[in-house]
């Protein structure tokens, strides 16, 4: 790839669009097991910042997986390229100074690694933490029924390994604690790490 030039170095910086946009970027990357809560979080958090005046965006996994990664399908290999394309839109916009918050199941450490890695220092990971037996007595989506009867290979939690994170920077137990104190709490922490004293 010697035909490559790279321009970063002539471009604004990352401070430059915070500057502008009164906050810092940041990706509030959700991971949790299917009917956690990661997306009715994510669409609640999006909101309420928007409401405060912050700029968003929300990534979700089932909206990548009809766009940018709908050539993906769910064995290992395109699982992490699945979330290897997400990291990097996402570290694109939180340069951009915009708050991302990306909803993704991204199921084992080393994925959560690989995506750490690429977007750095502006990777805040939040933990949807809820039982397997909870998410599949929630099943909104009727997943985990054709997962149990076979009609979908490869499903986390089922088929599919799920790692718990361990050390994430928030953990919030959709379980244990209501959704409005969940939205409270995710809230609370994004508009403490994005916003300029």
């Amino acid at each position: 790839m010697s035909h490559i030039y790279p321009i970063f170095d002539t471009i604004l910086r990352k401070e430059d669009k915070e500057e502008l946009l009164k906050q810092h970027g940041k990706v509030i990357w959700m991971v949790g097991l299917s009917g956690s809560g990661k997306s009715t979080l994510a669409r609640a958090a999006e909101n309420t910042l928007h409401q405060q005046g912050k700029m968003t965006m929300l990534l979700d996994g089932d909206n990548l997986r009809v766009g940018v990664n709908n050539n993906l399908g769910f064995s290992d290999e395109d699982r992490t390229e699945n979330i290897r394309r997400a990291a990097e839109v996402a570290k694109l916009f939180a340069n951009n100074g915009i708050v991302t918050i990306c909803s993704l199941i991204s199921p084992t450490e080393k994925i959560r690694q690989m995506a750490k890695s690429i977007i750095g220092d502006s990777y805040f990971e939040v933990y949807i933490d809820c039982p397997l037996d909870v998410c599949e007595q929630r099943d909104v989506k009727g997943l985990y029924a054709k997962a149990r009867r076979g009609e979908i290979k490869e499903f986390t939690g089922i088929s599919s390994p799920f790692e718990e994170p361990q050390q994430p920077d928030l953990r919030l137990q959709t379980s244990a604690l209501s959704i409005e104190a969940c939205h409270q709490l995710l809230v609370d922490n994004i508009l403490a790490i994005t916003s300029i004293k």
